[in-house]
């Protein structure tokens, strides 16, 4: 098992990490945070400003999409958030949690990283089992585009005996890898691979990494189920659409479905 140690973890480091991508992004790390997402979201905000990020080494409140906790054990995770400025998209950009989804996995695929997948809409997976998680708030301005908080979780690895209601399969890099990265460098590629992807999402929208995303679908052509509050729908993964919706064949057609607010769950045999 890896020892990952809060002192592998500064932002002077992560800085000298990004090279010349440096000057896009304002990192900060601190001991604790409540929850990235929440500093970040709720922190004052100037369109001049480069992206900021916010490392915590530990976060007490940490959150997962549908209101649920994430889990993080200190020095076994990576949890940080990133502030983003989108200039030309609307106040609602379709597939984001997907392209991030995309950014993340080439991100540890450069890294060294095999079999990678995606599942719909904001995990990331390696033979089956949870690596990561993609939480992605939306804050609208006037006149100024649209401004996304992206968390990401990342599991760097899985202490003895720990275990995650509800998520039956979780895993992390050491499991995986052979060598795994410094968390300051590991988090840096992340960084420039996220900047570059968003850069042309802004650009060009889900269109431009639809294809990117369904090479690494978990569960395409897949029976699945997708259960919420008020929905629960059986069918087969058809993919995604150009909008990031997922597209489930239920046996009378295809149908939509955009709401993240679900869980998707292989269908029992």
């Amino acid at each position: 098992m890896h020892a990952f140690l809060p002192a592998d973890l500064n932002a002077s480091a992560i800085v000298c990490h990004l090279g010349d991508r440096a000057a896009d992004f304002a990192v900060e790390v601190v001991d604790e945070c409540a929850s990235t997402n929440v500093a970040l979201m709720a922190a004052p905000w100037s369109p001049a400003a480069p992206a900021e990020v916010l490392v915590a080494l530990r976060q007490t409140a940490g959150r997962g999409r549908r209101g649920h906790a994430w889990i993080a054990w200190p020095g076994s995770s990576l949890t940080f958030s990133v502030r983003w400025h989108f200039s030309r998209l609307g106040p609602a950009p379709a597939g984001l949690s997907l392209v991030v989804g995309v950014a993340l996995a080439v991100a540890l695929e450069r890294a060294g990283l095999a079999d990678v997948t995606l599942k719909w809409p904001n995990d990331v997976l390696v033979g089956g089992a949870k690596l990561a998680g993609i939480l992605v708030e939306l804050r609208p301005e006037r006149e100024a585009g649209t401004v996304a908080v992206i968390g990401i979780g990342l599991n760097l690895a899985i202490p003895p005996g720990a275990a995650i209601s509800g998520q039956p399969a979780v895993v992390g890099l050491a499991d995986v890898m052979a060598a795994v990265p410094s968390r300051d460098r590991l988090l840096a590629e992340i960084l420039r691979t996220l900047a570059e992807m968003l850069d042309l999402y802004d650009q060009a929208g889900f269109a431009a990494f639809r294809g990117a995303w369904l090479q690494r679908h978990a569960h395409q052509g897949v029976v699945v189920v997708v259960s919420g509050d008020s929905v629960r729908l059986e069918g087969r993964c058809e993919g995604v659409d150009e909008d990031g919706a997922l597209l489930l064949h239920d046996g009378r057609g295809v149908c939509r479905i955009l709401s993240g607010d679900v869980s998707l769950r292989r269908a029992p045999p």
